[in-house]
């Protein structure tokens, strides 16, 4: 699968640079040409380093750029910068997360030039970034190709290295970067290879040169490798770098190549994602998988996916409780090993979580809105300006919006279910359940008129109502948390007290189980009303209700924000996202669907959709509910917002582009939990499936407990396949529930069930 835009588009060069991104994880390369420089926002992004220059705003480091490169032909710069291309294309090969760019230009002397490249983020090696570059003429040309590293970095509040030293080591150009905060070091090494072509490659002062008289029809096609490399997992930055870009030329580009295509098809194959009959909605899945895998921390588990993955520094780099609820999901089913360092990130954050909810007097663990590498908050309580004003505004994502800690409960708790690996209960993860509740006993407030507990002053999944009381989404997930603290407790006792009594000891917490008992049982959750509807919080239906349209249409600025304090939404019923059928999606067996339609529908023309994180979230529910017409139009919206780049780019006046990997991670879940049905139970899955009306069949791989499974669904049947482990797993379908054994294949008849 390929996805390819044709003719130079220098109005999009911002939006290409997000959607043609490449990535492995360790670092991301966003989708720019190769003459391109900071102005037209080239990054190498790193995970797992951040820095703060002394403007109070940290955010990941990008470092110097080694794939920057210029031609000459008869001493004619050959660059859309200067010069426009007959012919012009951009391409991002799926199959191995190629990039290519293919670029015609016609010179003075009118001699057609083509140029091809093709460049890759290894899997086989996650330093290294393989570039191919290849020159083809009509008529015999002097040729001079160079690249040097590019020093003057794109930063959105940089610079971030107060050092820069270039250097050989073992006759490979290294330059070496050391931040300003953390003096934390960051290495980038180059070397070239001219695989095709007559010509003389020639290395000076950091730069190298090939210069060519190639004859016509012939083909120049150099390899550049570019190592990339960190403290974080290098002793030695600068060695490492040198080492590696001599390995990489030795094994050559085709083993590279090879390698690259080979694990990309191991990914895909553990998705296991064919959609027969709709090729648009297949490449739409297929790119937002491609996407999040790009940024999925494989190698470690000490950051996790940050908002915009790795396309660039937007949102400081930081992992959100997008990872929890969007995330995590694709990679507990699919990349057990992943969604385990998501997981083990917070845990292992916990000192963070515990810091914060000290510094606002409380107890427990409250974590972070905008989490870094230090598990410690990024976000400010000055996050946004006025744009009216140019004032900072006070705002409170950072301090109220205390449903994260519970959506790490949930991650936990889906990440155990789903895996059924306990191990982590006793690596800290117990610590942190329990320790996340007790944060919800000391911010709860008990209504004794009421004989309840109740949650004021909080910010719900919808950011545009603040320091509201009561948000059905935050209590409900609440109780999820408290429950499973409880079970967590159960758990404990049962198969290792001693564990569980040194445990209370060590956090000073010996009567956990009566107060989160006791709370757990007096927890107020709001119920529908008469009309069956969810009040997402207290005095929300008594807000001005109007149409979207309406509230457009008193907006005075572009880029108003609408939400608090002061925004246009802030007294109304309209949302940013998703929240009480975010709520319904995520805990859909404590309702009918009869309230969740109700539900759906009351708030769906209600919801903005200002968030990314919205559209796959009623694509779900009302996938989940038999609502398909709907469920399909939500989810290609989802699915194609980084193919269409149909995005808000800012949030005030704040940039917020780049990548969505929420969205991409709802893309996944309304395919195979939303049409395909699947659902983690305690004791096996369910698998209720509601095709849209075009698919004919849909396919989806997926792991429970030690087994791995293929699941193909048509309208008359469901096959379930088995494909590793000794599991027996129970399936429960719309007409039964059915046990799949480890060497047989499944099949139950759907009659005619869409």
């Amino acid at each position: 699968m390929r996805i390819v835009e044709t003719g130079y588009q220098k109005e999009k060069t911002e939006f290409f640079g997000s959607k043609f991104c490449i990535g492995n994880g360790y670092y991301g390369y966003r989708g720019t040409l190769e003459e391109y420089t900071k102005d037209q926002l080239v990054a190498c992004t790193l995970s797992e380093i951040f820095d703060d220059s002394g403007n109070g705003w940290r955010e990941p480091v990008n470092v110097p750029n080694g794939l920057k490169c210029t031609l000459l032909c008869d001493g004619e710069e050959l660059s859309v910068l200067t010069k426009e291309p007959v012919e012009h294309e951009q391409a991002l090969d799926l199959k191995g997360g190629f990039h290519e760019r293919r670029s015609v230009f016609v010179s003075k002397s009118g001699k057609r030039i083509e140029i091809k490249t093709e460049r890759f983020a290894s899997l086989k090696d996650l330093h290294l970034l393989v570039m191919k570059y290849a020159v083809i003429v009509d008529e015999k040309a002097e040729l001079v190709w160079k690249s040097h590293f590019d020093c003057d970095i794109w930063d959105i509040n940089g610079p971030h290295f107060y050092e820069q030293k270039q250097g050989e080591i073992h006759g490979i150009d290294v330059v070496a970067s050391t931040t300003i905060q953390n003096k934390k070091k960051a290495a980038v090494g180059q070397f070239a290879v001219i695989r095709e072509g007559e010509g003389k490659l020639l290395r000076e002062n950091g730069e190298i040169t090939v210069t060519s008289v190639l004859e016509k029809g012939k083909t120049l096609e150099i390899v550049k490798y570019v190592s990339v490399c960190k403290e974080t997992d290098c002793v030695l930055p600068e060695v490492a770098a040198a080492d590696i870009c001599l390995d990489a030329s030795e094994k050559g580009y085709q083993y590279w190549r090879e390698e690259q295509e080979k694990l990309w098809k191991e990914r895909y194959e553990h998705l296991g994602i064919e959609i027969i009959g709709d090729e648009e909605a297949q490449l739409a899945v297929y790119y937002s998988c491609y996407l999040l895998l790009c940024s999925a921390p494989f190698h470690t588990d000490t950051v996790a996916i940050p908002a915009r993955g790795l396309s660039g520094q937007v949102y400081k780099g930081a992992m959100f409780w997008d990872t929890e609820i969007y995330m995590l999901p694709m990679f507990a089913f699919c990349e057990p090993e992943v969604a385990r360092n998501l997981m083990n990130y917070r845990v292992k954050n916990l000192a963070g979580a515990l810091k914060k909810a000290a510094e606002y007097d409380y107890q427990g663990a409250f974590f972070p809105w905008e989490s870094q590498e230090n598990g410690e908050d990024g976000c400010t309580h000055y996050n946004l300006t006025d744009i009216f004003t140019g004032r900072k505004m006070r705002t409170y994502f950072r301090d109220k919006q205390i449903h994260i800690s519970a959506d790490v409960v949930y991650g936990l708790w889906k990440y155990m279910m789903i895996t059924g690996d306990y191990s982590l209960l006793f690596e800290g993860g117990a610590e942190t359940i329990l320790e996340c509740a007790r944060f919800f006993y000391s911010y709860s407030y008990y209504k004794k008129g009421k004989h309840r507990y109740e949650f004021l002053d909080v910010t719900g999944a919808d950011e545009y109502h603040e320091r509201i009381n009561n948000d059905a989404y935050t209590n409900y997930m609440i109780d999820l948390s408290l429950k499973t603290a409880l079970h967590v407790i159960e758990y404990l006792k049962k198969e290792n007290p001693a564990y569980f009594e040194e445990l209370l000891k060590k956090i000073d917490f010996p009567d956990a189980e009566q107060i989160i008992g006791e709370m757990a049982v007096e927890l107020y959750l709001p119920q529908p009303n008469a009309d069956g509807v969810i009040e997402q919080f207290d005095g929300y239906f008594k807000e001005e209700d109007l149409t979207i349209e309406e509230l457009y249409s008193r907006i005075i600025k572009p880029n108003e924000y609408l939400g608090s304090p002061t925004g246009l939404a802030v007294h109304t019923q309209i949302l940013k996202q998703a929240d009480v059928v975010l709520l319904l999606s995520l805990l859909g067996d404590q309702f009918s669907s009869e309230i969740k339609e109700k539900n759906w529908k009351y708030y769906e023309p209600r919801t903005e959709h200002g968030s990314s994180l919205s559209t796959c979230i009623y694509a779900l529910l009302a996938a989940q509910i038999g609502m398909t017409d709907w469920a399909y139009k939500y989810l290609m919206r989802a699915g194609r917002i980084d193919l269409d780049g149909d995005y808000k780019l800012y949030l005030g006046d704040l940039y917020i582009g780049g990548t969505h990997p929420a969205a991409n991670g709802g893309t996944w879940m309304v395919t195979v939990q939303g049409f395909g049905g699947l659902t983690p139970l305690e004791e096996g899955v369910s698998i209720i499936p509601h095709l849209p009306e075009k698919w004919t069949q849909l396919s989806y791989c997926f792991y429970y407990g030690t087994g791995r499974y293929r699941v193909s669904i048509t309208s008359e049947k469901i096959t379930l396949e088995p494909l590793e482990g000794e599991h027996i797993l129970k399936v429960t379908t719309e007409t039964g529930t059915y046990t799949c054994k480890p060497t047989e294949k499944l099949e139950i008849l759907r009659g005619d069930t869409k």
